[in-house]
């Protein structure tokens, strides 16, 4: 009899024993409990797990444009700053730009530089021109009035401003805060995977208010692994 599992296509692994394993996924198990757990090896999981992910990260990418108030920052992921290397972020860490829709969803993508033209390109890309765009006082957000986002207004954290009535970026600051307190108990995550652990952070984070396993379900029921 061959196994029908709606959600893994020619799978072994039974359909109730998947729905257990995402649903330990879901309330992010590390691989090695939810093998214990389920009784599936930890290289099965770890297999099944990296697929999610990428489930998840095809998500997050076909997502509409933001509109309405958005606000925008860039952070740095990885090791600590070394010591006698200056400038915006930190030597050898990795670049993550964030645009956030108030109260709302995350977009987040890493680039290589904090440029204008590295910011504002992928600011034109995902967010609706009549937007009111918060940002901080880099000079990558410079001129974004010159090319339709006329509502722009700053924060300027070098001159100790970090928030001046409605406008402030706390929402993607928050947003950093968490992303780096979830993936900092997976104890280094390398580089070849960091984009996906990142994009399962922005899925989580833009689906905080759902059932994150049924959520996952339906992905996946739409679109087996």
């Amino acid at each position: 009899m061959v196994n029908k599992n709606r959600y893994y296509s020619r799978s072994k692994i039974t359909e109730a024993k998947f729905r257990q394993l995402v649903r330990c996924f879901a309330l992010d198990f590390t691989a090695s409990s939810t093998a214990e757990l389920v009784g599936v090896s930890v290289r099965s999981v770890n297999t099944i797990y990296l697929k999610i992910r990428q489930r998840l990260a095809e998500s997050c990418e076909q997502d509409s444009p933001l509109q309405g108030a958005v606000e925008v920052d860039e952070s740095y992921f990885g090791a600590h700053r070394v010591r006698g290397k200056r400038g915006r972020g930190a030597y050898g860490k990795t670049i993550v730009f964030g645009l956030l829709k108030r109260h709302g969803k995350v977009y987040t993508e890493i680039v290589p530089d904090c440029s204008r033209a590295t910011l504002q390109g992928i600011i034109r890309g995902r967010v609706e021109p009549n937007t009111v765009i918060h940002s901080d006082g880099w000079r990558g957000y410079d001129g974004l009035v010159d090319i339709g986002f006329d509502k722009h207004f700053r924060v300027h954290h070098g001159e100790n401003e970090f928030a001046n009535g409605d406008r402030h970026i706390n929402g993607i600051e928050s947003f950093w805060s968490y992303a780096k307190r979830r993936m900092a108990k997976f104890n280094g995550i390398p580089k070849h995977t960091f984009y996906l652990h990142l994009k399962e952070t922005e899925y989580r984070f833009n689906h905080r208010r759902d059932n994150i396993y049924l959520e996952i379900l339906k992905l996946l029921r739409n679109k087996p692994l």
